[in-house]
């Protein structure tokens, strides 16, 4: 089969892989139909994120069940299904606790990183990572519920309550799916971006979208929300703590979702003592939360995200469309999805 190969920084190829095979008695293979490209994928691509170098990239995905072994007893051949890619011993501390986000052995099992993942025509998993689609549910939707997962995480570990206002960093795919969430679920939600297209893309479907990169787009984000600061701040860029720390409001948090090993930021802990602020890093989510992700995506136009489906062949094609560069100017796409 043919699968796009992570080879290094800013390297990818694709190369011939042997299809996979059921070695245990649990193993599902399941013919990918389609991967959405994740952030985790991107900054993997660029060196903002470790990974085993000549591993199969991709995660979130969606697809048919071709075999299954002799152990399996939830699905069979043609039963269309969505990946959790999140694996956990179920041993450890942590898994005995029900943190499973927080496995201990982890090394080895993180699809897509140092396990081989599914950008390519086929791919095998343990059974109990494996959910049916809901009927009627497009794959052009379901693609999109592995990062509705890390947003229900994210939204947990905050505490979101109706009542909040909430201050999005960054328009990319997971900021829209947390805007089009918090949109639904709290009291006022304001986005902020400074990539052209994204602007234009988040108006579509968002009240309020402000220009990041304007002089003054902390004080027009705080206008915005009748003048006063937000609740909850989402940086989902991995790169504006100290951003969000301007907009945050007395007793309020910062939630860290966007990856990036070379960022640092200088925090004065007086201002998170004397003002109540809490700075949250809620790491993957646990994979308890993942059959409510599938269950809230049939009420979420998670499919509008999508502007892009490309097959394996056009991979760079797909990824110069998420690139970006480092001025942010390049991005040319929301949600890009690879055909397998």
């Amino acid at each position: 089969m043919k699968a796009i190969i992570f080879k290094g920084v800013n390297r990818l190829a694709l190369e011939e892989r042997p299809e996979p095979a059921i070695t245990h008695a649990d193993d599902v293979v399941v013919r990918i139909d389609s991967t959405g490209i994740c952030g985790t994928d991107r900054n993997i691509y660029l060196g903002n994120f470790k990974a085993r170098e000549g591993v199969i990239l991709g995660h979130e995905s969606v697809g048919v069940v071709a075999a299954v072994g002799p152990a399996v007893r939830n699905f069979k051949a043609g039963d269309r299904v969505i990946v959790n890619p999140t694996l956990n011993c179920g041993r450890c501390d942590f898994c005995q606790r029900g943190e499973l986000n927080f496995c201990d052995n982890k090394a080895g099992s993180e699809i897509g990183v140092d396990r081989d993942g599914t950008f390519a025509s086929h791919s095998v998993f343990p059974e109990q990572f494996l959910y049916k689609l809901p009927k009627g549910m497009e794959f052009s939707r379901a693609v999109v519920v592995e990062p509705l997962a890390c947003v229900l995480n994210n939204a947990k570990a905050a505490n979101l309550r109706a009542e909040d206002d909430v201050a999005i960093i960054g328009a990319g795919p997971i900021g829209m799916v947390w805007g089009l969430y918090a949109q639904r679920v709290a009291l006022r939600t304001t986005m902020l971006e400074n990539n052209p297209f994204r602007i234009q893309f988040a108006r579509k479907h968002l009240e309020r979208v402000i220009d990041s990169g304007a002089d003054n787009a902390v004080a027009a984000a705080i206008a915005a929300n009748g003048g006063r600061k937000f609740r909850v701040v989402v940086d989902t860029t991995g790169v504006m703590l100290e951003r969000s720390l301007e907009l945050v409001s007395k007793g309020g948090c910062v939630v860290l979702m966007g990856f990036n090993a070379g960022y640092k930021a200088t925090i004065h802990p007086l201002t998170l003592v004397g003002n109540g602020i809490r700075i949250i890093g809620a790491g993957d989510y646990n994979s308890q939360i993942f059959p409510a992700a599938i269950d809230l995506a049939a009420t979420l136009p998670l499919e509008s995200l999508v502007t892009h489906q490309i097959g394996l062949d056009e991979y760079e094609k797909a990824f110069g469309l998420i690139a970006g560069g480092s001025n942010n100017a390049a991005y040319g796409a929301m949600k890009v999805v690879i055909r397998s």
